[in-house]
């Protein structure tokens, strides 16, 4: 479950199950209850505020969980034994996470920078994993386009002038990830960040241009999206640098 917190989900699943667990009510002195009819635990307003944050664990566990089948005898009853199910599927999966060896990180898109994750997520959500690695490079070069204040280039040409070690001059800004000091360093920095540039737009973009039918699985575009989120960082995090 790529970017659930599962010791969060348990906890919430943990509480719902309290609340809708089914009890006789306690007698009252001198009135006989004939309907025998259960009652939750919890009041119906304190379920009523959980509901809604269980039904998105719901969502992302069992996504078919509101066409099952219902008619039983209380509102909450469904909710309840769908809770037990998620709850055991979820606790399962971390059993086997942690016993099988698989516990590595998991890396959830939405982490990425927010201008790839941006330009991604509304084809991402829709399976389409090539469209929204197309979306997240445009968001990209556009957001650096921004930045520089230049329309006159894009993609390779214009991260190449971006983190160019020159001076910058007139209509021709620089982007810094370090201070320039003319050292060594300062110059592999900007040689670093214009080759892996270059290498995003001819190994990444180009293909794409090329190939608009054949789709991609979900897991390469994740690492596309990931070098990606890179390059963006970059480009937010550097000092624009111009001539004075």
């Amino acid at each position: 479950m790529s970017g659930l917190n599962v010791t969060w989900a348990l906890e919430e699943l943990d509480q719902f199950i309290s609340q809708t667990a089914l009890h006789f009510p306690p007698s009252t002195p001198g009135i006989v209850d004939l309907t025998g009819n259960k009652v939750t635990s919890a009041s119906e307003e304190d379920i009523i505020k959980e509901a809604p944050i269980v039904e998105k664990i719901f969502d992302r566990v069992l996504p078919n969980w509101r066409s099952t089948e219902s008619g039983r005898s209380n509102r909450w009853q469904k909710h309840h034994e769908v809770a037990v199910r998620v709850r055991a599927q979820l606790a399962r999966e971390q059993e086997l996470a942690d016993n099988l060896g698989d516990n590595a990180p998991r890396v959830s898109a939405s982490d990425f920078h927010p201008w790839i994750w941006s330009g991604a997520e509304s084809l991402w959500q829709s399976d389409h994993y090539r469209e929204a690695v197309e979306g997240a490079i445009k968001k990209l070069n556009a957001e650096t386009q921004n930045k520089l204040g230049r329309r006159d280039l894009s993609e390779t040409k214009l991260f190449n002038e971006a983190f160019s070690e020159n001076p910058p001059t007139a209509g021709k800004p620089r982007l810094h990830r370090i201070p320039d000091d003319g050292s060594d360093t300062f110059k592999s920095v900007q040689r670093g960040a214009r080759q892996f540039a270059e290498g995003v737009f001819a190994g990444i973009r180009n293909p794409l241009a090329h190939e608009v039918d054949v789709e991609m699985s979900q897991q390469q575009a994740l690492e596309y999206l990931a070098a990606l989120s890179i390059l963006a960082r970059w480009v937010d995090g550097s000092t624009l640098e111009v001539t004075r």
